[in-house]
């Protein structure tokens, strides 16, 4: 079996799809700092982490939903789906890293926030506001075998 074979059975990205993931990321980063961060009816904003190997700064465009509940007027909702089969990689960075987080929301500086992954009542609430925003992410879900995780973003 070929290297490429192995990665398209393993899911993970040729050179091709990387390359592809870096320049849509790199122009949706732009177009939040220019003040024009929506993407398909949802509000975008520049998720801060730190590589959880390499250490090194990344910054992601990720969509993100008002919490309303006790998280503060100011918390963001965002959701790891990845596309479905595996936990995105800022998900992961994230997670090892929680610290050096922090987001930039169009035409203002980067905010730290303390990242805080939701369970149970928490998440069910926060998942039906969600669907309730965006349906297509109760169809994505639907598709995957696995609970995408729903992270709130409380500045600090």
């Amino acid at each position: 079996m070929t290297q490429q074979q192995a990665q398209r059975r393993s899911g993970t990205p040729g050179a091709v799809s990387r390359w592809l993931q870096r320049t849509a990321n790199a122009r949706m980063n732009r177009k939040v700092r220019r003040g024009r961060g929506t993407f398909m009816g949802m509000d975008v904003l520049i998720l801060h982490t730190v590589g959880r190997r390499s250490g090194q700064p990344r910054e992601t465009p990720v969509a993100w939903f008002a919490d309303g509940s006790t998280g503060g007027p100011d918390a963001r909702l965002v959701v790891a789906s990845g596309g479905g089969s595996r936990h995105p990689d800022w998900h992961a960075n994230l997670m090892a890293c929680p610290g050096e987080a922090s987001i930039e929301l169009p035409d203002r500086a980067a905010v730290p926030v303390t990242p805080h992954r939701l369970a149970g009542a928490d998440r069910a609430r926060a998942w039906q506001r969600i669907t309730a925003a965006q349906p297509r992410y109760a169809k994505y879900q639907s598709k995957s075998e696995r609970e995408y995780p729903v992270i709130r973003l409380t500045p600090r």
